[in-house]
């Protein structure tokens, strides 16, 4: 029996009909994988730009940075190491720690800052000192102690939210936070705790 036109088409056109799926198919992969592929490289930019901007445009071994006023030495800061990072908001880290020396009009130490970790923001004029923070004060034998502390160099004070321990030759006063001169020549405690005098034992 003779088949007719139509049904030759029907029977024949089925692989076409498959074919044609098949090729619709791997375009909207190929789409998909094109679109991934795009976004990972559009990913990997983000990253290597990121990267650029967290990376120290000047690093600095063993520094020591001098502030002079008149002629007469007022600072000196010295680190081991030195992390400068540029931007708007240009700002320096002190990754193994630093050490600030204030000095009188004299020449002669006054006070110092130190600490295990520090962040100085040029611009702002502002350092943040955390773990193990000492301010002394030469003069009067006076220590502090806190784990976070604010250096506005703007207005020459220093700022402590947390926990304080002060020391002095005869008492040790403990308190929530504080706020003094950079030369710790005067300070505020608040919640100011704990005065325990110093008794000397007298030797047999």
């Amino acid at each position: 029996m003779k088949r007719q036109p139509s049904e030759l088409l029907n029977k024949e056109g089925a692989p076409e009909v498959k074919m044609y799926f098949n090729l619709i198919k791997s375009t909207v992969i190929t789409l998909i994988m094109a679109v991934l592929f795009s976004c990972e490289n559009s990913m990997t930019d983000i990253k290597e730009i990121t990267q650029q901007d967290t990376l120290p445009v000047v690093t600095a071994f063993k520094i020591e940075f001098e502030r002079t006023d008149s002629g007469y030495r007022q600072i000196i800061l010295r680190s081991d190491l030195m992390e400068r990072y540029g931007g708007d908001d240009p700002y320096s880290v002190f990754p193994d720690g630093f050490e600030i020396t204030f000095y009188d009009t004299a020449g002669k130490p006054k006070s110092f800052i130190k600490a295990n970790y520090g962040v100085s923001y040029e611009k702002r004029k502002l350092m943040r000192a955390r773990n193990n923070v000492i301010v002394k004060n030469f003069e009067t034998e006076e220590q502090l102690d806190t784990e976070n502390l604010v250096w506005n160099q703007k207005k020459r004070e220093i700022y402590s939210g947390t926990f304080v321990k002060i020391s002095t030759p005869d008492k040790v006063v403990y308190g929530d936070s504080l706020r003094a001169h950079e030369s710790f020549k005067w300070r505020d405690i608040y919640n100011m705790r704990g005065a325990f005098d110093y008794v000397e034992e007298e030797l047999d």
